[in-house]
């Protein structure tokens, strides 16, 4: 049976977040995996994917100029979203 659970290293012994159901004794097997960034591969990759690109431009537009080409888009980013969840 494999499990996540979460642990806090703490005066060199690691001690889980919640009630584990193991006998006294009992042998298991851990992998440890830093828990603290949250991110995943895919959005590492993605945003060294993004630095990328924005280190390629030749102009990178002020929080104005994103602001007036925004507000050309006609309706709510906001309800699109929502409508798109409600899917």
């Amino acid at each position: 049976m494999t499990r996540h659970v979460e642990a806090v290293y703490e005066h060199g012994v690691l001690r889980p977040l919640e009630p584990l159901t193991l006998a006294e004794s009992q042998r298991v097997k851990l992998t440890i995996s830093d828990a603290g960034t949250g991110h995943s591969s895919r959005d590492m990759e993605f945003l060294k994917w993004a630095q990328a690109e924005v280190a390629a431009m030749e102009h990178i537009p002020s929080l104005e100029e994103v602001r007036r080409i925004m507000s050309k888009i006609p309706g709510s980013m906001a309800e699109d979203i929502i409508a798109e969840r409600e899917e």
